[in-house]
Parts: C-alpha cells; structure tokens; sequence
C-alpha cells in the first residue's frame, strides 16, 4: 500500500461519519488535488533546473498541455483505483493493520504548500 493509499483511506475513515455518500468523492478529490499539486512542484522543478543549465527541450505551451494531459491521467488513475472492489479490499487491509493517524491541517495545507513552493520555482525561470 502507498504513501496516497493510506492518505486516501484516511481521509475516507475521517469523513465516512459525516458524509456517508460523499466521503468516497471527498477523498478521490484530496487525493487527486494532492498529486496534481506535487506533479505541478517537479515540473516547475525541472524547468528551473533546465533554464538554469541553458537547457530548451519543451516549450512553456506544450509543457503546460502535458501538465494538464498528465493531471487528467492522474486523476482518472484515481477514479478507477479508488471506486468500487478495489477500495473494499484496501479498507480492508488498511482496517486490519495500525491506522496511522495524520494531522488533517497538515493535510490540508500540503497541497498549498506545494503550489507555493511550484509558483517560487516559477519565478527563476
């Protein structure tokens, strides 16, 4: 089981009290949100790295289209993984062992953090 998986089962266990319908939806949407975000932090990455080293492989309009190809297969990755049989059985494991508890601020606020950090990297090329 990943890093997303248990974050996903977490956040799934905290809202499934409240949101009986849509705790499924909640977590598919963080989850998804959370990984757009970190992809969005390498690519800025990499593009600082290659305008620092003088390096023109892809332009800014065709880096932008593969974000969002790529943001697209994330998030549909996501749906078909985490709807149906395959949620069933990963709650099931996650249920037997020790479910570790995260700070839901912390959370919350990565994905943020991320986008800050993605739109600092930004500003050197």
């Amino acid at each position: 089981m990943t890093v997303f998986d248990k974050i996903y089962l977490f956040i799934f266990g905290h809202y499934k009290g409240r949101f009986k319908q849509k705790a499924n939806t909640i977590a598919l949407v963080y989850t998804s949100v959370l990984q757009i975000s970190l992809l969005f932090l390498l690519g800025c990455f990499f593009a600082a790295f290659a305008s620092q080293m003088y390096v023109d492989t892809l332009s800014s309009g065709k880096a932008w289209f593969l974000f969002v190809l790529l943001s697209i297969g994330v998030h549909y990755k996501n749906w078909m993984g985490y709807s149906g049989q395959t949620r069933k059985v990963m709650n099931a494991k996650f249920n037997k062992i020790k479910t570790p508890q995260y700070n839901l601020v912390f959370l919350y606020a990565l994905p943020f953090l991320a986008i800050a950090m993605g739109l600092l990297f930004m500003q050197a090329l």
